[in-house]
């Protein structure tokens, strides 16, 4: 008697994690966070240590090249990676809840100094738009701008709980519009100092009581040489934000995987040193410095604006231009702040250091609502608390953006020697190599300066540093009591009522109704089934090219009295299509991961296979009953399944373990 082959449920994984993007959509949603910088790190810095910002400023910018180059062979080593993964595999995980302590704080930070920017920027405009429409009020600066930033803030707390998600495209729409103003900018600052002239700035820098912090009480700290030129740079790191982002984004890069990594971060680069460096250097220039530390020490960029040669109404449009370029790209950075921290903390979540009581999803959106809730009271108070004072938010941001670089600087050092067998696709330059360990000299030099800089702050921003260390250790106390309470807990899925939609999983009847979404020229179906023996997907990842071949990954599972439409997936069966995502993600190929109850695995095979037009079915070997039993097995389930007046269409089967295939051609 022939098996029935028809299956009433089909599971698909619908995950934003299998959709590739280019490396310009991925350079855009790094620089929507770290190019936002650029509109307050020069005032920041000019107010902590004088005229000499700008020089300190493209220094940032020239060693973010570092920075970027050390990411780059942390993302290449882990494809799922960030700060937590890489100083868990560095330092063990006490060391990795600290570090990524230190990167909520981060990320908890980006939201209130970028929202708080966006609202002084607006209010500097309305300041100048206000006269003209004869009306008669003073814009309140800071008031005016705390206000903007709780309802921004508030905007994107409730678009995160409905399950809002980043757009590539909306990201790479604001960065061309924010190049194109940058490069009119720059063209017009070019003529206004061919007219002008120019005196390039001091270099030495002179500290504000407020920017020496505790050294003040250690007069043998003097704040010259190379001990001044740690703390301007110090004063000054907060613009190298965003870097961390380029690891949450590494894996949704297409292939071929690293050498879109390198163009993304050559990219960031350029744009960081054209954008922030050169518009800050610019505007030192151009700018009187009574003014940069004063009227325009809270929108730097809207003070060039205003500053350049030619008439008011000119000027006036190019300061329109850049506010509204720069709301865009700092109100972005607000939602970066809850996507980042939503999704590192579910991700920790995922190690057994967060509870499940903060993974609770929201009974309409299915959102993990109280994590989001946390993040948005936490920014919410520091919004108030700063009372828009750009200054003490600069302070206290960099803080965690320094922390956490230098948790990946010295997790990656350590595991030049720990993992020492490993290959690496690239490692960062200067090495030496003995027997077979590369002696990271570069990287080594990048971290002496990351710790000479991470001491002197400590001792000159006394608020960042009392409230960074106070935030960091109170998540990591979280994180602490937490994995006690998990201890004994299975931890890969959380024990959720519905795990269904933590996999991002929708039922459908029947299998052609799966079919329209496969829109390609070609279609491959690979089976799987056993999430450690996936060598025939990844021969299939590392060969198609993803433009015009749809690829199925259909895992069948035996079940019986299938027609009760009652099953459900087990935790082993999530582990394959886990296996399958992670695997996607590596080779930067777009996969369709397909699940379905059968009573037999070939005729699921061979059903679906017909019903897509596949072109090729790959399977793995199967240790117990080998290759060639496989193949016919699956070729009698064609023959059966094969209607008469069916359009021939030949089809080769394989089967694919290390080194070896077998093929059949089916008919």
């Amino acid at each position: 008697m022939v098996p029935n082959p028809k299956f009433k449920q089909v599971f698909v994984l619908s995950t934003a994690m299998l959709s590739f993007i280019s490396f310009w959509k991925a350079a855009s949603i790094v620089l929507c966070d770290f190019g936002s910088s650029a509109y307050y790190a020069g005032g920041i810095a000019m107010n902590a240590f004088g005229p000499a910002f700008p020089w300190f400023i493209m220094g940032v910018m020239l060693f973010s090249g570092l920075m970027l180059g050390v990411y780059t062979e942390s993302c290449i080593m882990f494809v799922r990676g960030g700060v937590y993964v890489v100083v868990r595999e560095a330092m063990g995980k006490v060391m990795a809840k600290l570090s990524v302590s230190a990167l909520i704080f981060d990320y908890t930070l980006t939201g209130p100094i970028s929202s708080v920017t966006a609202g002084l920027y607006l209010g500097g405009l309305l300041e100048n738009i206000m006269p003209l429409l004869h009306i008669n009020w003073h814009v309140p600066g800071r008031a005016f701008a705390v206000i903007f930033a709780v309802i921004v803030t508030a905007y994107f707390w409730r678009e995160n709980i409905r399950g809002i998600e980043e757009s590539a495209d909306n990201n790479l729409k604001i960065i061309s519009f924010v190049a194109v103003v940058a490069v009119v900018i720059i063209v017009w600052s070019g003529i206004t100092l061919y007219y002008r002239g120019f005196t390039l700035p001091p270099f030495k820098p002179v500290f504000s009581e407020e920017a020496l912090g505790w050294t003040v009480h250690f007069p043998w700290i003097k704040t010259v040489g190379l001990v001044g030129l740690i703390m301007a740079f110090g004063h000054s790191i907060l613009a190298l934000s965003g870097l961390e982002t380029l690891s949450q984004v590494y894996r949704e890069i297409e292939d071929p995987k690293v050498a879109n990594l390198k163009k993304t971060v050559v990219t960031i680069f350029l744009f960081s040193v054209f954008f922030t460096g050169l518009l800050t250097f610019i505007s030192a220039l151009i700018i009187p410095g009574d003014l940069i530390a004063g009227k325009y020490a809270d929108n730097l960029l809207s003070g060039l604006a205003m500053e350049l040669n030619g008439p008011y109404w000119a000027r006036l449009l190019m300061q329109i231009a850049v506010v509204l370029s720069g709301t865009l790209m700092l109100v972005g950075a607000v939602n970066t702040s809850f996507v980042g921290s939503n999704g590192v903390l579910n991700r920790v979540a995922d190690d057994g250091i967060l509870h499940d009581w903060f993974r609770h999803l929201h009974k309409k959106y299915g959102t993990t609502h109280r994590l989001i809730n946390i993040v948005a009271i936490t920014q919410i108070l520091i919004i108030l608390i700063s009372g828009g004072n750009i200054f003490l938010l600069g302070e206290a941001y960099a803080f965690g953006v320094l922390t956490s670089m230098t948790f990946n600087t010295v997790s990656m050092v350590i595991l030049r020697f720990k993992r020492r067998d490993d290959e690496r696709e690239w490692m960062f330059p200067f090495n030496i190599r003995i027997d077979n360990v590369y002696v990271p000299v570069g990287m080594v030099a990048v971290l002496m300066i990351l710790l000479a800089v991470t001491g002197m702050n400590m001792l000159t921003k006394k608020v960042a540093t009392i409230g960074g260390v106070v935030f960091t250790m109170t998540f990591f106390t979280i994180f602490q009591i937490s994995e006690k309470m998990n201890e004994k807990k299975a931890r890969f899925y959380a024990p959720d009522e519905d795990n269904d939609e933590k996999m991002n999983l929708r039922r459908e009847a029947d299998i052609h109704t799966v079919v329209p979404e496969l829109t390609k020229a070609r279609r491959i179906l690979v089976p799987v089934r056993n999430p450690n023996n996936l060598v025939h997907l990844a021969s299939v990842l590392e060969t198609v090219e993803d433009e015009d071949t749809d690829i199925i990954v259909l895992s069948a599972k035996i079940s019986k009295g299938i027609q009760s439409g009652g099953e459900t997936m087990s935790d082993e069966d999530k582990e394959v299509f886990s296996a399958v995502v992670l695997l996607a993600e590596k080779y930067g190929k777009t996969v369709k991961p397909i699940f379905v109850f059968s009573n037999d695995p070939f005729y699921s095979m061979a059903q679906v296979a017909q019903a897509a037009g596949a072109d090729e079915i790959v399977m793995g070997v199967s240790g117990s009953t080998g290759a060639e039993i496989q193949l016919e097995r699956l070729a009698m389930a064609w023959g059966m399944l094969k209607k008469p007046d069916a359009p021939a269409k030949p089809v080769l089967a394989k089967v694919v373990w290390e080194g070896r295939q077998m093929t059949y051609q089916l008919s």
